[in-house]
């Protein structure tokens, strides 16, 4: 998977964990709002990948343009 793709889930993921806690809170449910902090955490951890690939991405096409630049 694509460090956008990994985002995208990311942040889609945080947002349902919200919204699941929100919705748990109002119906005073703990099992929901348990799900939906866990959710959160996971979109957090997503997100951290997709940041790592694309440092790693950009990190690799500046060096490779540093050493055809030098040929």
């Amino acid at each position: 998977m694509g460090a956008t793709a990994d985002k995208v889930k990311g942040v889609t993921n945080e947002a349902i964990g919200k919204a699941k806690q929100g919705v748990g809170e109002a119906v005073g449910s703990d099992k929901m709002q348990g799900e939906g902090a866990v959710q959160e955490i996971k979109g957090h951890g997503q997100k951290a990948v997709g940041d790592a690939k694309q440092a790693t991405k950009d990190a690799v096409n500046k060096a490779a343009a540093a050493a055809n630049k030098n040929l």
